[in-house]
């Protein structure tokens, strides 16, 4: 027998049942002739050089009208007695030819691979495919960059809710109840029966409470509170959602020199640049007192504005970019501290507004579009970590 077919021996089928065999075979197809058809079946499997010849011999053997199908379609002409011997000898070939079938398309299929393997070549030379990957938002990027810059400073990042109540959202930063930020027109409130009425915040002052309250009153606190406040206003330079950074300061003998080297320290690392110029201009807020409008000079370069210089000069000026002061008496007070012993300042600026400046932008709305294409533009990678030795924009 020849062994690639790995033929398996059949018995042999009683003499008794041998005319009844042949007479399934298809009047005159001999026991000699069934055992011919079957080994041709299985070396024609095995001599099958493509996937396509393997399947043709699959169809004449085992498909609808293949020959061994047909043998099995015949059982049910002979007498009852007589069926169960044939069937089995004919389900032995069916099971021998699938399992050939199957071996010889594995083998066909690795010959195949192996082929394509060695015909194709990979240059490691060649600089592999970049797949496509996200950005980081300008906004989430500046929130990291005033975190690193503040951190050297010995600030820490504190957080509070979104949701606040009337008392800190207004009351506790000696805000009247008859300011205009108060009206429905200017802020979000929530409707239902709450105690104190509930308001998305107005800002991100509520935080400077609440980290005063933390600390007991009796210890220094130097935190910034980045985060979502809602307002209603909606226009280039606007939206009703946005993102603030306040920072509040309490210690013993604050003063506003404090408050003025902060923040030009942090305006330098933040816009990298050591000709930063502030100017503090007199205003008003409720929770500080004085309260300063801080303004940076800028220069205008190929017809660009560009943050730095004496401002004024070269067709250049000031920008508003921050408020701040010293905070209020009743707000030290509203958060547990005597306002005998404990002084501070704070300030605030929008980081929608940083980024606009920093990386130029110019309108607010296509911060919150969700467009691939400005995403894509305007994004930063994923590695580009915001370092005070590497610089806060690399």
């Amino acid at each position: 027998m020849d062994d690639r077919t790995e033929m398996i021996e059949l018995e042999e089928i009683p003499a008794e049942l041998r005319g009844v065999l042949d007479q399934v075979l298809n009047l005159g197809v001999t026991e000699e002739q069934f055992h011919l058809t079957r080994r041709s079946i299985l070396d024609s499997i095995v001599t099958s050089e493509l996937l396509g010849d393997l399947d043709a011999v699959r169809i004449a053997a085992l498909g609808k009208s293949g020959v061994i199908s047909q043998w099995l379609k015949l059982i049910g002409t002979l007498p009852p007695e007589n069926r169960a011997p044939v069937s089995a000898r004919f389900n032995r070939v069916r099971d021998e030819v699938q399992r050939a079938l199957e071996k010889r398309k594995v083998e066909l299929e690795r010959a195949a691979l192996d082929a394509r393997l060695a015909g194709e070549t990979l240059d490691m030379t060649l600089p592999a495919d970049v797949p496509p990957t996200g950005t980081i938002h300008p906004v989430s990027q500046v929130m990291d960059e005033l975190a690193e810059i503040f951190a050297d400073l010995g600030f820490a990042v504190a957080t509070g809710p979104e949701i606040e109540d009337d008392w800190y959202n207004f009351t506790a930063l000696n805000i009247p109840e008859t300011h205009p930020a108060r009206a429905m027109h200017d802020t979000f409130y929530l409707a239902g029966e709450h105690e104190k009425p509930m308001v998305l915040r107005t800002h991100t002052s509520p935080v400077q409470i609440r980290a005063m309250q933390a600390a007991g009153g009796d210890k220094p606190v130097r935190i910034i509170a980045p985060g979502r406040t809602y307002r209603s206003d909606s226009d280039a330079t606007h939206t009703p959602m946005f993102h603030q950074v306040e920072g509040l300061v309490i210690d013993k003998g604050i003063t506003l020199g404090h408050l003025k080297w902060t923040l030009e320290t942090f305006l330098k690392a933040f816009f990298e640049r050591d000709d930063i110029v502030l100017r503090l201009r007199p205003s008003y807020f409720p929770f500080t007192e004085p309260s300063a409008e801080v303004d940076v000079g800028f220069s205008i370069v190929n017809g660009k504005r560009v943050i730095g210089g004496s401002g004024g000069g070269n067709g250049g000026g000031w920008m508003e970019v921050l408020g701040s002061g010293m905070v209020h008496r009743s707000v030290i007070e509203a958060g547990g501290y005597d306002p005998n012993e404990w002084q501070g300042f704070a300030f605030g600026c929008g980081i929608d507004r940083l980024a606009m400046l920093k990386y130029g932008m110019d309108d607010l709305r296509a911060f919150f579009d969700g467009d691939v294409r400005w995403l894509k533009h305007y994004g930063f990678s994923g590695l580009d970590v915001p370092t005070l030795s590497g610089g806060v924009g690399a």
